[in-house]
């Protein structure tokens, strides 16, 4: 069978002039094939509920608090998540474009490749460091800690009881898609299931408040509801407080993306990305608007303000009461959340692999290993060791949305380069550029300049004494940009100060046969010093 090669080293340099044939063709140190049978692709009902499970994560169920905290106004709240939901079409429209155009696991990492290629993987090592370091499933984790603890009766902040059963959570997702792949992606198809019928269940509850139905007075919530208030633990934020809330929306549709990072393991990619990446995003947007008129139905504005993590745990309670039976309903939400961190473990570990594919990463062939069970243990590990070391770094005390925008920010910077690289490949001719999807100009602008603004807003300072759960306004900007920074940091160091002091770079050809398999070889080649 007839092979495609691409080869590539260290320096993100393609070194299309080395062969097989040459006498200082280096030594080859190690050979790994990477294949996946049919049974184990995923289809589009299986892509549907991968979206599904990470958009709906800990989001919907958590971050309206924080919202309405920053906002202070429950209309303003409510056409923010509209909004969150086109700005998420939008750039679902880029990414299919770019997706169905270079039908290849990797997602962000391909589009950026294809746009940015001089300094050479430049672009790819700053991509690499964001989602390495900042791609973690700590937020997810911890929730799903905190809602078990809610659900036995102790409302404890972000300690470390909360913390350890996030630990154990994030272990078991990744022991399951190292172990059983197979089992790994049957589970979080069914906690998709499970997890549209709790946010219908809430959708429905929510109904049921608005008629009267509740344990609680009416909160009057929807009176005068466009009113801009600075009341008990809500409002006053200013534009920092606007582009903050903003972000939390924007982590809870993060998720929409994700088949764009399992390409390769989809069944007729094309055709299965264009249909289940709208049908999945449409579905949580009308559920996502529709879950906060019901906790706005149900909670009065104060307490909504300083629920943080639990916030579907109260309306739970404000509608149902101290029951039993009400108090086992936030256990249902916590497995929502181990749905998500099911489903970002799995489409992490693969960008990860990705990554080491290229020999970008120290020790690239053992975070690029698919031993012992044809599945990706290794990227698993290292998405495993990022998500702990959040989970305990932070001091005791409220950590989640500290937690939440350092996972969100540095995507700001990550979307707007992917999407002011799209309108430039559209404009630039000699670039040949062509897919089965399109996106116009106006969708690209929107996207681009929503992306500068949370890029650059949360450096400004918070009006009046809005502060950010204790942490200072300017730390998650600044360690997001630092981290971007770092990628461009390592690439130097790794491209051209280590050549130098060892004499050699590692190559990695990958080849493709006719059936899809693909393998990877590295090999030692010398490099001639100045």
């Amino acid at each position: 069978m007839a092979d495609r090669k691409e080869t590539q080293a260290f320096d993100g340099l393609r070194h299309d002039d080395i062969s097989d044939e040459r006498p200082d063709n280096g030594s080859t140190i190690d050979a790994q094939n990477f294949a996946y049978s049919e049974d184990r692709k995923i289809g589009i009902t299986g892509a549907v509920f991968l979206i599904l499970n990470k958009m709906i994560g800990t989001g919907i169920f958590s971050t309206p608090s924080s919202i309405f905290a920053a906002t202070g106004s429950v209309g303003i709240s409510l056409m923010l998540w509209v909004i969150g939901g086109f700005l998420t079409f939008c750039g679902l429209s880029v990414f299919l474009e770019f997706g169905l155009a270079i039908p290849r696991s990797g997602g962000e990492k391909n589009y950026l490749e294809r746009v940015y290629r001089r300094p050479r993987y430049l672009a790819t090592c700053v991509l690499a460091s964001q989602m390495i370091l900042l791609g973690f499933s700590s937020g997810n984790s911890l929730a799903f800690g905190r809602y078990i603890l809610f659900a036995s009766g102790r409302e404890t902040p972000d300690g470390w009881e909360a913390r350890g059963i996030a630990v154990t959570c994030v272990t078991f997702a990744v022991l399951m898609h190292s172990v059983t792949p197979k089992w790994g992606i049957r589970l979080f198809n069914v906690l998709g299931v499970f997890k549209v019928v709790i946010l219908l269940f809430i959708v429905f509850s929510g109904f049921a408040a608005l008629a009267g139905h509740r344990r609680v007075p009416n909160p009057h919530n929807f009176d005068n509801a466009f009113r801009i208030e600075d009341g008990d633990g809500y409002g006053g934020g200013g534009a920092y407080a606007y582009s903050n809330a903003l972000l939390n929306i924007i982590y809870s549709y993060k998720g929409w993306e994700n088949a764009n990072y399992v390409v390769s393991e989809l069944k007729h990619p094309k055709k299965t990305l264009a249909i289940a990446a709208p049908i999945a995003i449409g579905g949580v947007t009308i559920l996502y608007v529709l879950a906060n008129v019901a906790y706005f139905a149900a909670i009065p504005k104060s307490d909504l303000a300083k629920s943080e993590v639990i916030v579907a745990g109260l309306f739970f309670r404000n509608i149902f009461g101290e029951s039993a039976a009400a108090r086992s309903l936030p256990a249902f939400v916590a497995l929502s959340n181990l749905g998500n961190v099911l489903a970002v473990s799995f489409a992490h570990a693969r960008l990860n692999q990705e990554l080491a594919k290229e020999g970008m990463l120290p020790f690239s062939r053992f975070w690029a290993s698919n031993k012992p069970f044809n599945a990706p243990a290794s990227a698993l590990f290292l998405h495993w060791i990022v998500t702990v070391v959040v989970l305990l770094a932070p001091p005791a005390g409220p950590a989640y949305n500290f937690i939440v925008n350092l996972y969100t920010y540095p995507g700001s910077w990550i979307n707007g380069f992917v999407t002011a690289g799209l309108i430039y490949l559209h404009y630039k001719k000699s670039e040949n550029w062509s897919s089965p999807w399109h996106t116009y100009l106006p969708i690209s602008i929107i996207y681009l300049l929503a992306n500068v603004f949370l890029a650059l807003v949360p450096f400004i300072p918070p009006d009046g004494d809005w502060n950010a759960d204790g942490y200072p306004y300017y730390v998650f900007p600044v360690v997001g940009v630092g981290v971007l920074i770092l990628g461009g940091v390592y690439w130097s160091f790794w491209t051209k100060i280590l050549p130098r002091i060892g004499g050699y770079k590692v190559v990695a050809d990958r080849t493709f046969d006719d059936s899809g398999v693909e393998t990877v070889r590295y090999r030692k080649v010398p490099v001639k010093r100045d």
